[in-house]
């Protein structure tokens, strides 16, 4: 299975600090954001990775080069210095990604979340890893039914965490350009095709000055043995 990291956010609430710098290029315990997640995605069997690219972009692709140090595969997806969104930028990619389902997950988050047991879950356009709502997002997203699918049938939210599974379908007829995926997977968890699963592990979203100064002194979450 292919596995995508989206790493074409501008990082505005991060400035100054990403005016020069891309924000997976930012550093937690000596090493960039990007290279924490890249390294958790090969211990867990996803070698084939694509990476998006807007902002200051080709320092991401100078940095992490081919991905051979990494023991990865790394192919690029360039969308222009504003970007796509995200299922724009999925569906920029899609020609990379191929026709099977494939991992996708943002590049400014911190987990211990096990990727490898994700490599064998059955999925019908979508499945969703949710967390508990962080305080910056109290209200949620989505919750989930008793046969594990996605609904926003009830009053208690889960908060998406930026892990999911997709089938390329997904975003069948979809023109290239800039699309959001919130609304795309609404549709979709309406249509009752969307699955998911509750995570209660370690989960940070590094959005902020002050998130990431805090994971600088937690540390990364490590699941794996260091590869590199």
């Amino acid at each position: 299975m292919k596995a995508m990291i989206l790493a074409a956010g501008r990082g505005e609430r991060m400035r100054p600090l990403t005016d020069h710098t891309p924000k997976p290029l930012l550093k937690v315990a000596g090493r960039a954001l990007i290279e924490h997640t890249l390294s958790q995605l090969v211990a867990a069997g996803y070698t084939d990775i694509v990476i998006n690219h807007a902002h200051l972009g080709q320092q991401i692709v100078d940095y992490l080069g081919d991905g051979q140090r990494y023991a990865a595969n790394i192919q690029y997806s360039p969308e222009g210095e504003l970007g796509l969104e995200t299922a724009g930028g999925i569906i920029n990619a899609l020609p990379l990604l191929g026709e099977e389902v494939f991992l996708v997950v943002n590049a400014d988050i911190a987990t211990d979340f096990p990727y490898a047991q994700l490599k064998n879950q059955p999925i019908d356009l979508a499945h969703l890893v949710l967390i508990d709502n962080p305080a910056h997002h109290p209200q949620g997203d989505f919750s989930l039914d008793e046969l594990g699918r996605l609904c926003e049938c009830r009053s208690e939210q889960l908060t998406f965490s930026g892990i999911g599974l997709y089938h390329p379908d997904l975003f069948k007829g979809i023109e290239s350009g800039y699309h959001k995926l919130g609304g795309l997977l609404r549709e979709a968890v309406e249509a009752g095709r969307v699955t998911g699963q509750y995570f209660p592990g370690f989960w940070m979203d590094i959005g902020t000055h002050e998130r990431l100064q805090a994971l600088e002194i937690l540390g990364w979450p490590e699941n794996k043995s260091r590869l590199f």
